[in-house]
């Protein structure tokens, strides 16, 4: 699959943790370094999420915004 977002980590899925509604993925992209999204439980059920499958965290995002 392409995509138009430019900012693409790849990793490994550490957790998954479904809610009411939404799930929040854990993906590791280094030792040191986690991305977590939250996505629909439809989508995570749809991508048969697991522990230790290889993803990819795709930010699209027209803001970032830095706190200190």
């Amino acid at each position: 699959m392409k995509l138009s977002a430019r900012n693409q980590l790849a990793g490994t899925i550490k957790s998954v943790k479904p809610g009411a509604t939404t799930t929040h993925v854990t993906i590791e992209v280094s030792p040191s370094v986690v991305v977590t999204a939250s996505i629909t439980n439809e989508a995570a059920e749809e991508l048969q999420l697991k522990v230790g499958m290889a993803a990819t965290a795709v930010i699209k995002a027209s803001d970032v915004m830095v706190g200190i």
